[in-house]
């Protein structure tokens, strides 16, 4: 279950999952030099849009697809928050696939399996939790977070 996960911050801090409990979660697995890093843009403006709804971002920086996450903590934050004016919480790096995949994305893939398998292709692949931590829907790197905002309405008022 979504709420007995935990993962460490960008600065550090250890986060319980319970701690978005009765939220709507939409979960990405992001990078600072992707050509989908742009859809920070979005993704914080449905933040800003519904956070006081009840919907909450979590964003899992990821060097998995070509290298595209290589700096530290503070380089991605500087990229998030200068770039791409990112409120939401951003957590430390992370793998996302093979054996020291993150536990929470190990649970997401066997939960919301892709189109071609588990495997998530490529950075910001999206996942949308409801108000009870389960998983909902899985979306495409290629799908835009302003697409996503028809479910992410129709969850939030459920």
């Amino acid at each position: 279950m979504f709420y007995d996960f935990t993962a460490k911050t960008l600065r550090g801090e250890e986060v319980s999952m319970r701690d978005f409990a009765d939220k709507v979660v939409l979960i990405v697995n992001t990078a600072s030099n992707c050509g989908f890093t742009p859809q920070f843009t979005e993704l914080e403006t449905l933040y800003k849009k519904y956070k006081d709804d009840g919907l909450v971002i979590l964003g899992f920086p990821c060097n998995q697809f070509g290298n595209q996450e290589p700096g530290d903590a503070d380089a991605i934050n500087e990229v998030c928050s200068i770039n791409y004016g990112v409120t939401f919480p951003m957590f430390a790096k992370i793998e996302v696939n093979g054996k020291n995949a993150h536990p929470l994305f190990k649970w997401l893939k066997h939960e919301l399996g892709g189109s071609l398998g588990d495997a998530i292709k490529w950075n910001f692949t999206k996942f949308l939790l409801g108000r009870n931590g389960q998983p909902i829907r899985r979306y495409a790197p290629i799908t835009p977070p302003n697409e996503i905002e028809p479910d992410i309405i129709s969850m939030l008022n459920s």
